[in-house]
């Protein structure tokens, strides 16, 4: 075993390998940028090295800089955790010719699982089901028209490099196929540097199922599938194991072609094959296809870990350090079930874009696995993925450790950013979902039921207003008409309420329109007659009251500026971002929900629509202008009647 490694990444995965890395007395040594110079992965780690700004480019992108740390410091391996140079072969190969252990597959694998047509073509040697495509390098608009209505629509376009979603367009018939060709190049040119794509056939009702594989370069097993169909824009929210429905030949064929994908190429270390499934007649050993390979430990590991009660960070560090492969197949069990879900700072309501702020208040339940890289007082920047934390339950059945996890969100508590906690919660409770009845679909399908079942609680809003009033401790609520009057109006930032103070213990809010009672008794608080399982907590960003969907209250501060407001006509930028593209010019007519300008942020490209008719007065910013949330980009001249 390895005395001392660095870990080449940060946030929550660096923080999951230290802590195996400590149980196993193992060193680490942790590599930072800038903006994460206080970060948890730096305190966690035994010692850290600074290698650049915040921008990955300019640090956790650095192959030279991570090597050159792990170098001074005498580290003998490099984990890469997954993202950033975790799937670079150039990195791998520059560890191994320094003389260092790659924590992951070899340089030659990652190359041959690298580009989607290439690794298909190779699946498909090796027996392994590969979807009806075209994987060729033929990239003329016209031959990939010809190849789509060879295939037979719809069809799916996707970037050769990369993954995440990116670079990926559905045409649903021949109109639509030039547009969807021609965004899905653009942004895996941005992306990824290569505008090459592949063109499938789309399955109608998919389910994204992928089997954790690992091999020490001469044999390989299967730790059993994950189901990872629950997903929004090709990102994965919720994933679980094993995956609903099923069955034991289903499961014995595909884990018997994913060990033959990983042994096909050599491989060393954890990997995934993810493969399509059509779930239109339920799970079929004839009804899956492979998709891709990430040659690196997924995201959703845990839940892996939970159902066979093996430590993957551990099997990895000991497969690098030139160990067989701790187990055989026969070896290998499932226990129960288990579920993960992605706890994002994001803006549900303005389309889940991305968001940022400093976390004034963090707090999860005991019961549950968390995995996370961030603390009370961190800041959610723009540089980097918006994850917050994993949520990851166990339960003997699905059941029960789906309403662990419903009970586990509803107790988590997160202030200082909008977070998509409300919308996981939602989902906990669709009704499909807690059937098993799944497939990629089922989020899209149901949106506006999610997002509104994760609007606020007018009850939770009342209860802030008494906490922003500094009236939430009941103690000392008795002898509040000692200095402060019966009946006040508490504003903050975006509303106001009327606070009327009835008697110790009991007090009545009045806000958006509607009158509520509130009263404490048997350690809890009452609105409306009715108990709340809900908690006040003051914080420095104001008050929050966490229950199903957490409110927050912002106080009043003179000197803020409004930062999303869309008056005279202006399109603001939703976040801190890059301009990518604008299509308007100045004097050119628009129409409501016409496209505007591109901004790329948090890895992702937003596409800014008018919000109405009209003409554009002036163009504000340049393709390539970094700005920042609330920064004006586009302005329409003013509509008739405005003043």
């Amino acid at each position: 075993m390895f005395r001392k490694i660095l870990i080449a990444n940060r946030g929550e995965i660096a923080c999951r390998i230290i802590d195996t890395a400590r149980r196993l007395g193992v060193h680490t040594v942790a590599v930072y940028s800038r903006a994460d110079r206080a970060a948890r992965h730096v305190a966690m780690a035994d010692e850290a090295v600074a290698i650049g700004d915040p921008a990955p480019k300019d640090s956790y992108l650095r192959g030279d800089a991570i090597l050159r740390a792990a170098l001074q410091t005498g580290a003998e391996a490099i984990h890469p955790g997954y993202g950033f140079l975790s799937e670079n072969p150039d990195f791998a190969q520059a560890v191994t010719a320094a003389g260092l252990a790659f924590i992951g597959p070899s340089a030659q694998a990652i190359r041959r699982m690298g580009l989607k047509d290439a690794a298909k073509a190779l699946m498909a040697e090796a027996g392994v089901p590969v979807v009806p495509g075209y994987h060729g390098a033929d990239q003329d608009p016209a031959h990939l028209a010809a190849q789509a209505e060879r295939i037979g629509y719809p069809v799916l376009i996707k970037a050769v490099a990369g993954g995440g979603g990116k670079g990926m367009r559905l045409a649903l018939g021949p109109q639509d196929f030039s547009a969807a060709l021609q965004s899905a190049q653009g942004e895996a040119a941005t992306a990824f540097g290569n505008p090459a794509v592949l063109v499938e056939r789309y399955i109608q009702r998919p389910r994204h199922i992928e089997m954790q594989v690992f091999g020490d370069g001469r044999r390989a097993l299967h730790l059993f599938e994950r189901d990872c169909s629950l997903q929004r824009r090709h990102q994965k929210v919720i994933e679980e194991a094993p995956a609903p429905g099923m069955t034991p030949q289903m499961r014995a064929d595909m884990g018997e072609a994913a060990v033959r994908a990983a042994e096909a190429i050599g491989y060393a270390g954890a990997g995934t094959v993810e493969f399509i499934v059509d779930a239109s007649q339920g799970l079929r050993p004839d009804g899956f296809w492979f998709m891709e390979m990430n040659t690196r430990l997924q995201v959703e590991h845990p839940v892996t870990e939970a159902i066979t009660g093996i430590d993957l960070v551990e099997w990895q560090l000991r497969i690098a350090a030139g160990e067989p492969l701790p187990a055989r197949q026969q070896d290998l069990t499932i226990t129960g079930h288990a579920f993960e879900a992605r706890l994002y700072a994001e803006d549900v309501p303005a389309g889940f874009l991305p968001a940022t702020g400093t976390l004034a208040h963090l707090r999860f339940p005991d019961h549950a696995r968390i995995e996370t890289g961030v603390r009370s007082g961190d800041t959610i920047s723009p540089w980097y993925d918006p994850m917050i934390a994993k949520v990851v339950t166990h339960g003997a059945t699905r059941a029960i450790a789906l309403r662990a996890l419903e009970t586990a969100l509803t107790g988590t508590e997160v202030a200082g950013t909008r977070t998509n906690l409300g919308f996981l919660i939602a989902l906990t409770r669709h009704e499909g979902f807690g059937r098993g009845d799944i497939d990629t679909g089922l989020i899209e399908r149901d949106l506006p039921a999610l997002v509104r079942a994760a609007r606020p609680d007018p009850r939770d809003r009342a209860l802030a207003v008494l906490g922003l009033a500094g009236l939430d401790d009941p103690r000392i609520r008795g002898g509040i008409t000692l200095w402060q009057p019966l009946r006040r109006t508490i504003a903050w930032a975006g509303g106001e309420a009327v606070l009327e103070v009835l008697g110790p213990g009991a007090a009545r809010v009045t806000l958006d329109g509607s009158t509520h009672e509130i009263g404490h008794e048997g350690g809890r608080w009452w609105v409306d007659g009715a108990p709340r399982p809900s908690r006040i907590v003051n914080h420095a960003a104001g008050t929050s009251v966490f229950g199903d969907c957490a409110v927050t209250l912002t106080p009043l501060d003179p000197l803020a500026r409004g930062g999303q407001e869309t008056g005279g006509g202006l399109t603001l930028s939703p976040m801190p971002g890059v301009v990518k593209a604008i299509f308007v010019a100045a004097g050119q007519p628009v129409a409501s929900g016409v496209p505007l300008a591109v901004l790329e942020a948090m890895k992702m490209e937003h596409t800014l629509t008018a919000a109405r008719d009209g003409r554009v007065a002036e163009v504000l910013a340049r393709p390539g202008d970094q700005v920042e949330a609330g920064a004006p980009l586009i302005r329409l001249e003013e509509e008739e009647g405005d003043g």
